[in-house]
């Protein structure tokens, strides 16, 4: 499901749609766009917050932004253009999506309404704004919700596990799944930054020499593999999961195309 929910969602960031729309609010570039438009379901947070919730970015990256972002758009005026441009997006790229989310969008609210809020802010945030009448934009704020359901997940039992966001984002590039230049121009870390980090998970016998060892391995398996394993709990509450993804699976891939690989994300390039 991750691998259908996450393109679809993800749109959000790499449509040029959804960058415009961000722009017409009020929020100033990118990484203004991305912490306000992303955080503005939680209200105007202060940037601690959305480094907390976030996960994994260099302080200084999020305080150029938050909360001078509030001064320039208000939650509600950025929510009000978000999945509007997520679903035009969605309509360029599979121009099915109508179909689509009409079956869709009911059973992801379904599985939203089905999930556990506690310990999951992002998740809580996006479940509480009222699912838009429009059902691609329904689509997608569904997808969303459920996508930070997971995320909520993951950031936890990294947490668990002792690992910074940074720890999480140098285990994840010595796996060989995103270079470290892509978490550089991301996530804000500077190449010391990443050294030290390095060095930090070295002495607990999880990476020698920029690469994983085998326990880094184990430990990022039981981490992925537990972070699916709570994410599934909503989609139990549906009969038929495995139509709902083949559903999603061509849109998904289409929606895909706007991302780039590797990403910062981790998504492979669809099939």
């Amino acid at each position: 499901m991750w691998k259908v929910i996450e393109p679809l969602h993800a749109v959000t960031y790499f449509a040029e749609e959804c960058r415009a729309a961000n722009a017409e609010a009020g929020l100033k570039g990118f990484w203004m766009g991305y912490f306000g438009s992303r955080g503005a379901p939680l209200g105007a947070v202060s940037a601690g917050t959305i480094q907390a919730t976030f996960f994994g970015f260099h302080p200084a990256r999020v305080r150029r932004a938050i909360p001078d972002a509030w001064k320039f758009a208000s939650p509600e005026s950025i929510l009000r253009g978000r999945s509007d441009a997520a679903a035009r997006a969605l309509r360029r790229t599979f121009p099915g999506i109508e179909d689509v989310a009409l079956k869709a969008a009911p059973l992801l609210e379904e599985a939203v309404m089905a999930a556990d809020a506690s310990g999951r802010p992002l998740f809580a945030a996006n479940r509480d704004l009222p699912v838009p009448e429009d059902p691609v934009e329904a689509l997608w704020q569904t997808t969303t919700s459920l996508r930070e359901h997971r995320g909520d997940g993951h950031v936890a039992l990294l947490t668990a596990e002792g690992l910074s966001g940074l720890e999480a984002n140098v285990l994840v590039s010595a796996l060989g799944t995103v270079p470290p230049e892509r978490f550089y121009e991301s996530r804000g870390w500077s190449p010391e930054d990443w050294s030290e980090a390095t060095e930090s998970l070295a002495r607990r016998g999880l990476v020698d020499r920029g690469e994983a060892t085998a326990a880094g391995r184990d430990l990022k398996t039981r981490i992925e593999q537990r972070t699916d394993e709570l994410a599934a709990a909503p989609y139990q509450a549906l009969t038929d999961p495995r139509s709902l993804y083949e559903s999603l699976l061509p849109a998904a891939r289409a929606a895909a195309n706007e991302m780039p690989f590797p990403n910062p994300i981790g998504l492979p390039r669809p099939a």
